[in-house]
């Protein structure tokens, strides 16, 4: 496991399991210590690895009783709309920022450590961790949704985070922000995000996340302005060949 992310091999095993049967649709997960004896990890990583599996809906982690897991047959995955990276963001906005604000009135201590443990892996500006960090900000805010506490906000958070991975015309776009941002406004983000929750301030939990967003969509903005002069630039590179060159080459009338 050396070369991969602790909890990302830990979640496949448990996928594993769940796929052999061992762990049956309805039926609670074992406990984080026996899971952490099991796989020989600690009990962090079992954390991590069970909002993995929560985030590609293979379990459902319910506060204060436990990890269930879910039944994926019987799951309906409704057609996802058509949504630009703008429109995706703006949403993520509204909801994400209510949530953040719902969870700071009852974040337990865990779930802060979690959040502390996946802030470090965010702030890395390490290229090779560029794909672990990408994972530890879907996971922060997943976090932050599911402490909220209120299922239909958290779903919701869920199915727009799916949005925003499953969607080429959102992927794309999102690559080239993550091109041009820094590991150190990444970090600075979402420490205080994580500092107002820490402080049970709902107020600047929702304000840091709203924050977050706007210069998300900011940096949008800009790459889709820069897109579309460059788009409109080979446009008329491309009418210059076809229309022009033809008359300005010697010997053509």
């Amino acid at each position: 496991m050396a070369d991969k992310r602790l909890y990302q091999a830990v979640a496949e095993r448990i996928k594993k399991r769940i796929a052999d049967g061992d762990y049956e649709p309805g039926s609670r997960l074992p406990g984080e210590r026996e899971l952490a004896d099991a796989f020989e990890v600690s009990r962090v990583t079992i954390r991590e690895a069970e909002i993995a599996l929560q985030a590609t809906g293979y379990i459902t982690i319910k506060t204060g009783s436990g990890a269930y897991v879910l039944d994926r047959s019987a799951a309906i995955e409704p057609d996802m709309p058509q949504v630009s990276a703008l429109e995706l963001t703006e949403a993520r906005l509204l909801f994400e920022s209510e949530a953040a604000g719902l969870a700071a009135r009852s974040i337990d201590d865990d779930t802060l450590a979690r959040l502390e443990a996946l802030l470090a892996i965010i702030s890395s500006n390490d290229d090779a961790e560029a794909e672990a960090a990408q994972q530890a900000d879907r996971e922060f805010h997943l976090t932050v949704a599911a402490a909220s506490q209120n299922k239909a906000v958290q779903h919701t958070v869920e199915n727009l985070w799916r949005m925003r991975t499953e969607l080429p015309q959102v992927r794309s776009v999102h690559a080239a922000v993550c091109e041009n941002e820094t590991a150190a406004e990444r970090r600075d983000e979402h420490s205080e995000v994580l500092q107002a929750l820490k402080d049970r301030d709902s107020a600047a939990a929702r304000h840091a996340m709203q924050q977050h967003f706007a210069r998300l969509l900011a940096a949008m903005i800009d790459v889709t302005e820069a897109q579309a002069v460059a788009d409109s630039r080979n446009e008329a590179a491309a009418s210059r060949q076809r229309f022009l060159t033809a008359f300005t080459q010697p010997g053509r009338a």
